[in-house]
């Protein structure tokens, strides 16, 4: 993780965080570290026995040929291929893109509907490996659909980026600002001189390009699909670029569409600070919640926590530690599940009563995942995918997709000032969230422009599709959903009125309007609205 920090006052000190403010992986919901941890766990749980394979499928129309997949281990009936893409929609002389796909086939093969693309998130949410580890939460839609994930070009099996090792600068917090900001540039070169020529093409509105390749190669007239967080905005370009070949559609954790770079984040830090105050609310009724039953003091002690292992970090027994911006990381983590707050609960009270930090240490989790038995993400050689693609892919699209970013050409005090100018009113969103939130309006520096497409995007007349956004969401604040529905023109809303990141995972009444759309074709009119605690 990067450690750059650039500091504007005596009081505190920013970080640049390549993940900061851009949505993070889901599983299928955010996929935070905790949760990527319990997904290696999963996955290692199913190499108990070995499983009959079913017979490969044929080759699909455009000749997609399927057969093993590069995960371990997958589900028996499940197969992968590839399929070729341009490199440059705009000059396919340029050369193609080799996109990874999985599949599993419907088992109602007599009422089958065709292909359901599903996409986790991230950006740079590896979607093959995603489908090997719970394929169960679609069970219903599998029946009708094949289910397909793909990694989409720059992730996981599909020529994958990489930046050397990770976006981790070398500067320190007593370094001037042209001496951080340099060191961001120079990790935008090492990220280009270590990914190849995919990364100059690397982006949401090439990726739904890619879809429209994978649909055609699937056999499919129209693209049935289903998007979570950072998956909503790739749905959502796909249906303004190929409204005709749009078919049901379900976003659900709606990502923007048109909020500018520092928008975003100040509407990121709100949501956090919001989904916090809703898990202190929750801690009060518990009767050993370590910040008793005020929620308004709750929130000052939170505060002081981060400020003070901002100033002296928790040290564990084995020497590991945590800083305020650590544990802000593991807190904002633990938000994306409610099924995750008892944990946070008891890693709050362990550095509070115990001054360990193991709690936090635990829920902050693994970064990416654990290398596999035949040399995985850290193997050199064809087919590995780099230990820091994931960081990278998500740095990679986040900024390939926003016009807005900071002026390559300003001087550092024209930057510095910027910042300042925003502090009180990230300050004023969130305390504990709004300093690192503040500094992803540098995390694009140094990188190439962005498209303004997506910004673009008004499509009153766009095919008919269901959006889903949860009240209680930490990364995709529920009125992004509501913006988008209007940008969209003709689109559902589902109101889950729960907590954590997306609302189909959690919520059997949110399955039932989702899957009921994409089965059946029942799309109701208007809002719908499901409630919490189901």
């Amino acid at each position: 993780m990067p450690r750059t920090r650039f500091r504007t006052d005596s009081r505190t000190r920013f970080r640049t965080d390549s993940r900061a403010g851009m949505r993070p992986l889901v599983r299928p919901r955010t996929r935070s570290r905790a949760v990527a941890a319990a997904c290696v766990l999963a996955l290692a749980g199913l190499a108990g026995a070995p499983v009959p394979r079913a017979p490969a499928p044929a080759p699909d129309p455009a000749g997609i040929r399927w057969g093993a997949c590069p995960e371990k281990p997958v589900p028996a009936d499940m197969w992968c291929g590839t399929v070729e893409v341009p490199l440059d929609y705009a000059a396919p002389a340029k050369g193609t893109v080799t996109v990874a796909l999985a599949r599993i086939p419907a088992t109602d093969r007599k009422k089958r509907l065709g292909s359901l693309l599903l996409n986790y998130g991230g950006p740079g949410s590896p979607g093959v490996a995603n489908l090997a580890a719970d394929p169960k939460l679609f069970a219903d839609l599998g029946e009708r659909y094949d289910l397909v994930a793909f990694d989409p070009r720059g992730v996981g099996h599909s020529e994958p980026v990489s930046c050397g090792g990770s976006l981790e600068t070398e500067t320190y917090a007593d370094e001037d600002a042209a001496a951080q900001l340099a060191a961001l540039r120079a990790v935008a070169r090492r990220c280009e001189l270590a990914s190849g020529p995919v990364l100059r093409y690397i982006g949401t509105v090439n990726a739904a390009r890619d879809l429209d390749v994978m649909r055609e190669a699937l056999g499919d007239r129209k693209l049935n699909y289903l998007g979570f967080s950072y998956g909503t905005r790739l749905g959502a370009v796909y249906a303004a670029q190929f409204p005709g070949r749009t078919g049901r559609m379900v976003l659900d954790g709606v990502d923007t569409l048109t909020e500018p770079l520092a928008e975003q984040a100040l509407a990121s830090a709100r949501g956090q600070q919001r989904a916090l105050d809703n898990f202190l609310a929750w801690c009060a009724h518990r009767k050993d919640c370590v910040y008793g039953t005020n929620t308004r003091s709750a929130r000052e002690r939170v505060e002081a926590l981060v400020t003070r292992l901002d100033a002296e970090p928790l040290i564990g027994h084995d020497g590991s530690y945590v800083t305020g911006q650590d544990a802000v990381g593991a807190i904002g983590s633990a938000l994306y599940a409610k099924r995750m707050w008892p944990d946070l609960a008891d890693a709050l009270a362990m550095a509070e009563r115990d001054h360990d930090p193991v709690g936090l240490l635990q829920l902050g989790g693994p970064t990416g995942p654990e290398p596999s038995s035949d040399g995985g993400q850290d193997a050199a050689g064809p087919g590995t995918v780099p230990a820091d693609n994931a960081e990278a892919a998500l740095a990679a699209v986040s900024c390939a997709d926003d016009p807005d970013r900071s002026n390559d050409t300003a001087s550092p005090a024209a930057i510095e000032k910027e910042l300042a100018d925003l502090k009180d009113e990230f300050l004023k969103v969130s305390e504990i969230f709004g300093p690192s939130r503040l500094m992803t309006v540098l995390a694009c520096y140094g990188r190439p422009a962005g498209t303004d497409f997506i910004r673009k995007i008004d499509r009153p007349g766009a095919p008919r599709m269901m959006l889903i956004g949860t009240r209680g969401d930490p990364a995709t604040p529920y009125e992004w959903t509501e913006e988008t529905a209007k940008r969209l023109g003709s689109a559902v809303v589902v109101d889950y009125k729960g907590d954590g990141h997306t609302g189909y995972a959690s919520s059997p009444c949110v399955r039932e309007y989702a899957d009921g759309f994409l089965i059946d074709g029942r799309l109701p009119a208007g809002t719908r609205s499901c409630p919490a605690g189901e």
